[in-house]
């Protein structure tokens, strides 16, 4: 048992440092000679397991990611001759195998266009060829929902089991793809579009996009979904599945046919927590659970406290529950109001205001309003929400106040972190 052990452990570390010799520019073509009988039997797993561990020892996630292409050519012949699994319909694999299809019909639509047009005269007119592939980048932008179902769905189950490092890589190479989406969009946007400059655009970005999207859907396909298939449990497939929706899906529906045969894991175990978890000097709290997370009390009132807007909650009684308790209040509330009639709460004068929202809102005629006054060198915006349950039953009114005046003086983007 020890022998194989220490197979195991120098077949790895030999794996291991044909990687860390791709990164120090041995030449792959030789490595792949040189290891051929080694890597050909190696599994999208043993990749994955593989690149997390460098990560782990200290190779940067945005070297693993610049030479992740090469990887992969090292260990082709071994992934094509992986046996493919076939998941059946509804399935989350399954949909994400039936988008990649999706997404490759459209860029193999898109290649031959793109070339078409970079060899038409300068003088004659290509503005249908222009049309098309403005229709067809519009498809191929539905990718979004392919790859947010994987960045918010997929990859915090597999990180739940240690792997964390390739699907960051990942994350960061479909960052790199929209960015280059982006810039076709905004160039195919444009009202008078040159020819020459199509040409520019189709060179350096529109065509490496296209194939960087195809070299993806490669590695999903042969590391990434056999990977999660091997690490996922299927109450979390069946969790991942149930969450899909919310995202939506590029170009397909879901099939159907796929029944798990557990229910989908909860969101938040409280299991999972240590004993001490939300302890303070009085004694360790309880978790909250909600659809969408757990919270101790002390991480609610955090929360609540901490908004830069006001929230007052009003049952379906019209009587006040709750009140925020922000650092900078934009109008006096007192805990005198708790309980109170929340027409008693506002001057005479507006007291019939009030009335009204509540009543539209119980009779289901409005679930929202919304007023904005200038005080006190503020611009203040004022929105009533109606709160139904699931059945539609009013359960109260939320009032949510803030100053909007810095957010009208916003202009352009602010992408970076500074210290203002």
């Amino acid at each position: 048992m020890s022998e194989l052990i220490d197979n195991r452990r120098q077949r790895r570390e030999t794996l291991k440092q044909i990687i860390r010799d791709i990164h120090q520019n041995v030449n792959p073509h030789e490595l792949k000679e040189r290891f051929r009988e080694l890597l050909s039997d190696v599994g999208a797993t043993e990749i994955a397991a593989l690149e997390q561990e460098l990560i782990q020892e200290g190779l940067p996630e945005t070297e693993i990611k610049s030479l992740c292409d090469v990887h992969v050519s090292v260990f082709k012949e071994s992934l094509d001759n992986q046996p493919k699994s076939q998941e059946q319909g509804g399935h989350p694999i399954h949909t994400f195998r039936k988008e990649n299809k999706a997404i490759e019909r459209v860029v193999q639509a898109i290649r031959p266009l793109l070339e078409q047009i970079q060899i038409v005269n300068p003088d004659a007119n290509f503005e249908d060829g222009l049309k098309e592939w403005q229709s067809l980048h519009q498809q191929l932008l539905e990718i979004e929902k392919h790859y947010s179902r994987k960045e918010n769905i997929l990859f915090p189950y597999l990180e739940k089991h240690g792997v964390s490092g390739p699907p960051k890589v990942m994350w960061a190479i479909q960052d790199e793809i929209r960015a280059q989406l982006k810039q076709v969009s905004q160039a195919l946007s444009l009202p008078q579009v040159k020819l020459l400059d199509l040409t520019e655009l189709i060179q350096k970005t529109a065509l490496p996009v296209l194939q960087a999207i195809e070299d993806l859907i490669y590695k999903e396909e042969n590391i990434m979904f056999p990977m999660s298939m091997e690490t996922l449990t299927e109450g979390e497939w069946a969790a991942v599945a149930e969450q899909s929706g919310e995202i939506g899906f590029a170009l397909i529906q879901p099939d159907f046919g796929w029944i798990p045969s557990v229910p989908p894991e909860p969101p938040v175990d409280p299991k999972a927590f240590p004993a001490n978890y939300g302890q303070r000097n009085d004694g360790p709290q309880s978790l909250l659970p909600f659809p969408t997370g757990a919270l101790t009390l002390e991480q609610i009132s955090l929360i609540f406290n901490h908004l830069p807007i006001d929230i007052t909650f009003v049952d379906k009684k019209d009587n006040v529950r709750y009140f925020s308790y922000g650092k900078e209040r934009i109008f006096q509330r007192s805990k005198a109001i708790i309980g109170r009639k929340v027409s008693d709460c506002h001057p005479p004068d507006s007291v019939h205001i009030v009335n009204k929202i509540v009543g539209d809102f119980k009779s289901g005629k409005r679930d929202s309003a919304e007023f904005w006054i200038h005080m006190d060198g503020k611009f203040v915006l004022i929105q009533y929400f109606a709160l139904h349950d699931p059945d539609g039953t009013y359960r109260g009114t939320i009032e949510v106040t803030q100053d909007i005046q810095k957010m009208q003086n916003l202009k352009g983007d602010k992408r970076i972190y500074s210290e203002e």
